[in-house]
C-alpha cells in the first residue's frame, strides 16, 4: 500500500464536515414540511454539534467537550421524545403529518 497519499485529519476537516452537517439539517428545517422529516435535520444539526465538541475536546486535550455531547444527546432524546408525542397527536386528529397543523393544536 502506497502511504504517500495518505494525510493526516485534522481539526480543520472535522469543522468542515460538522458544518456541512450544519447546513444539511438546516436546509431540511427550512425547506421541509414533513415533522419526521423535521425531527431529522434536527437530529442532524444537533449531531453536527456533538462532531465540533468532540473534535475541540480532542484538539484541546481536555475532556469538557466528551462530557457536554451526553447533555446534547439528552435534549436531543427529548426532543425527539416530544416531537414524536406531537406527531402521534397530529395524525390521531388529521390523518396526516404536517407542520401547519400545529397551529390547530391550542387546547
Amino acid at each position: 500500500m502506497n502511504t504517500e497519499f495518505i494525510t493526516n485529519i485534522g481539526l480543520t476537516h472535522y469543522l468542515v464536515l460538522a458544518a456541512l452537517l450544519f447546513v444539511i439539517g438546516m436546509a431540511g428545517v427550512l425547506v421541509r414540511r414533513n415533522v419526521i422529516v423535521l425531527l431529522m435535520s434536527i437530529e442532524l444539526m444537533l449531531n453536527s454539534v456533538n462532531l465540533t465538541f468532540v473534535a475541540f475536546s480532542k484538539y484541546l486535550g481536555i475532556l469538557d467537550g466528551h462530557i457536554m455531547v451526553f447533555f446534547v444527546m439528552t435534549i436531543a432524546a427529548a426532543e425527539a421524545a416530544v416531537g414524536l408525542a406531537l406527531a402521534v397527536s397530529i395524525f390521531k386528529r388529521f390523518n396526516e403529518v404536517n407542520i401547519r397543523f400545529f397551529e390547530h393544536l391550542k387546547g
